[in-house]
């Protein structure tokens, strides 16, 4: 099952809070797949100050925030297991690539790779002369590409750890996103999305949308989902540029979106400044079609920034009972046809055993020596 992770603005129940823990905080949110309900899980007051970037892995939770922190929380312990202090400014971006590293961006300038087996930073790198708005991590795990406000696109080669490409841009640029076959990249400059393509670092297209654009996906290799300072989210194609859906998600502005596939369902997940989460069927076959809400939760929350980890382990074992129940079957089929074997064979041993009878005394005399005849033949060879 999927949890899902809210950084969350001031709490609208100010009674039950006081004015310093009021500030922005995560919310914690289980989503049972089976029936589509929301049931809260934990609340964590997990920063001193609002919440500005959340990641996930196959094990662990990492938050940023306007406090220069970065928490890290251990889903299959669901304890507390840390916290990075390498930055010196508020946390801009954190990407996960693997099981095994760790990305963060910060307005300090800096880019920080950090082993998540010891938690160690292994390289702090000064990307740019402003601020860290945006990076993102090639699927290769190679390259990796961000911006920043001193309106530049920098390249950088994971491997050595060095910047391998600096490109000049008009405007500073607050998004960054690979496409998951890594063939291209979008850049995103207020209401403005670049398209460009990896073997020529040209773009090949421009979508501009009415209102500032606060969050992007690659939903699939050539379809954008865009939300912004409105209430709708739109699907666009990277190859003609053109919107192919768009419908209203929320009642104020959309802060974060994020996708998943699940046995085969698309799932987008958003949420939005009205402190709603809402989880969305998307069917690829009928993207023109508005998606259907599966399930929605009111945090009374402003929420900032989202994220959703999957129980991997609940999976692998939801696929191991699967893998068990088909090889059950195909051992009872393997069983059966054994023993419809068994009859066959009986049946023509029993007829064998027959012509065996009919077979005189002399010929099974003669076989005899023979067989040993060209025993002693090939042993002789």
């Amino acid at each position: 099952m999927p949890h899902c992770f809210g950084g969350a603005g001031a709490r609208r129940e100010a009674c039950l809070q006081s004015a310093m823990e009021a500030s922005e905080r995560p919310v914690y949110f289980v989503f049972h797949l089976q029936s589509w309900t929301v049931v809260p899980d934990f609340t964590h007051h997990a920063h001193s100050a609002s919440l500005s970037a959340v990641a996930v892995n196959n094990r662990y939770v990492v938050t940023g925030s306007r406090d220069e922190t970065i928490q890290i929380y251990d889903m299959k312990k669901k304890i507390e297991h840390g916290a990075l202090l390498q930055h010196n400014g508020t946390i801009t971006c954190l990407e996960f690539y693997g099981t095994a590293h760790l990305l963060s961006g910060a307005e300090d300038g800096l880019i920080c790779i950090w082993n998540t087996k010891r938690w160690e930073c292994l390289k702090s790198i000064k990307a740019h002369k402003g601020h860290v708005t945006s990076l993102s991590i090639h699927p290769s795990g190679k390259l990796a590409l961000s911006v920043g406000t001193d309106k530049t696109l920098r390249t950088w080669n994971l491997v050595e750890g060095r910047s391998a490409f600096i490109k000049n841009l008009k405007q500073n640029a607050h998004i960054i996103k690979w496409s998951p076959d890594g063939e291209r990249y979008v850049t995103v400059i207020t209401n403005k999305v670049d398209i460009y393509q990896l073997d020529t670092a040209s773009i090949t297209g421009t979508i501009t949308t009415e209102k500032r654009i606060s969050s992007l996906i690659f939903v699939t290799d050539s379809i954008l989902a865009i939300a912004g300072d409105d209430e709708m989210i739109r699907f666009y194609s990277c190859d003609s540029q053109k919107c192919l859906c768009e419908f209203k998600a929320h009642e104020n502005r959309i802060k974060d979106i994020y996708s998943f596939e699940r046995e085969g369902q698309h799932v987008i997940v958003t949420a939005s400044s009205d402190g709603y989460i809402k989880m969305w069927n998307l069917d690829l076959n009928k993207i023109k079609d508005v998606p259907s809400l599966l399930c929605e939760v009111n945090t009374k929350a402003r929420l900032t920034c989202l994220a959703v980890w999957l129980d991997q382990s609940l999976e692998t074992k939801e696929n191991s009972e699967k893998a068990e129940t088909s090889s059950q079957a195909n051992e009872d089929e393997k069983s059966s046809i054994v023993r419809k074997n068994k009859v066959c064979r009986t049946q023509k041993s029993d007829k064998t055993a027959k012509r065996k009878r009919k077979i005189t005394p002399e010929k099974t005399k003669l076989e005899a020596p023979l067989q040993k005849k060209k025993k002693k033949r090939n042993s002789s060879a």
